[in-house]
């Protein structure tokens, strides 16, 4: 039997938060965390820490459809994040750090409308989470993948990482590996 695989690239913050997360999701088969969204080809985690070149810390992942629809995925990410800050996700703050769901197609796009749509009546302020067409999708450098799978003792991953895994695990049991 041949797996049908989609793409999703999400970001919300420290691309360290969703991939622990994702790489627990059922039907998630591979998570990447890299950059897109800027102007600069190949940055550095430096390049993109200085907000100058107009990237966003994202997590690139493959998936499954037939075991997590797309619009699950994009459900788990509202709960991984506040969409309703502008460029910050708690102490992390700049246009890296920006809410933005980067679609693959006009169904993805469609997708994304409507979760958002209902993620508006979830949350108490405006949602500012962008949609914006997929670009050029840069992988960071090899330290940063699977980093609080590694680090777990890394204060970053005991204070931020780990209360939003415990989130998810309580939130969507049934969505574990």
């Amino acid at each position: 039997m041949h797996q049908q695989t989609e793409v999703a690239i999400l970001g919300g913050g420290c691309f360290w938060c969703h991939a622990a997360v994702f790489g627990e999701v059922r039907g998630v088969t591979r998570v990447a965390s890299g950059y897109t969204g800027g102007s600069v080809p190949d940055p550095t985690y430096e390049q993109v820490c200085t907000g100058e070149t107009g990237h966003a810390e994202v997590v690139r992942l493959e998936f499954d459809p037939a075991i997590i629809p797309y619009h699950d995925l994009l459900e788990i990410f509202f709960t991984l994040h506040d969409p309703t800050t502008v460029n910050r996700q708690g102490n992390d703050v700049g246009t890296q750090f920006r809410s933005v769901i980067y679609y693959q197609s006009a169904g993805q796009e469609s997708v994304a409308r409507k979760v958002l749509a209902e993620m508006a009546g979830v949350w108490d302020a405006p949602i500012v989470t962008q949609l914006a067409p997929a670009q050029a999708f840069y992988t960071a450098e090899d330290y940063h993948q699977n980093y609080a799978e590694q680090h777990p003792l890394h204060g970053y991953c005991a204070l931020v990482v780990a209360p939003k895994v415990e989130k998810f695990r309580a939130m969507y049991a049934g969505r574990l590996k």
